[in-house]
């Protein structure tokens, strides 16, 4: 599996929307994206997270740039999820890990102690020029939006 760098050209990819259309990465233009995996729709990290970069969603789009979030749920869950908590941006869904494992986000995880194949939340920073500008791996949620947001800003 390809690891991903700062200032490489972010991979391509075409996944379904909560907006009823199918998102391609290339399709974005002149714009920072910020495209945060997350490991499971409606848990308590994944909540918070989600709820923060939501919360800063309009000053993240007033600074020209859009989030999205994404994990292997499917699109029925990410509505779910996304009207429980009025989630301001749309999610992404990558059922068949395609994505997910382009972007080198899968992988061991261990929790009670047992270890199981997961999404490792990690959060990329795309600039407008489609180059990752900076990525946060094994993120701790607390803070964490503001931080991206705080980066967002410098770009």
């Amino acid at each position: 599996m390809m690891q991903l760098k700062e200032k490489n050209k972010s991979p391509n990819f075409k996944l379904p929307s909560t907006d009823n259309t199918i998102f391609e990465l290339n399709k974005i233009k002149n714009k920072n994206i910020i495209l945060y995996f997350y490991p499971k729709d409606d848990t308590p990290g994944c909540t918070i997270e989600s709820k923060d970069f939501s919360k800063l969603n309009n000053l993240i789009n007033k600074n020209n740039a859009i989030v999205l979030g994404i994990s292997k749920d499917s699109i029925e869950s990410h509505l779910k999820f996304k009207k429980k908590y009025k989630l301001k941006f749309n999610l992404l869904s990558d059922e068949k890990l395609s994505v997910i494992k382009k972007y080198g986000v899968w992988g061991k995880k261990t929790f009670l102690g047992k270890k199981y194949m997961g999404i490792i939340r990690t959060t990329f920073l795309i600039n407008s020029k489609g180059k990752i500008h900076k990525i946060w791996s094994n993120v701790r949620v607390k803070d964490h939006a503001k931080e991206v947001f705080d980066e967002v800003k410098k770009i």
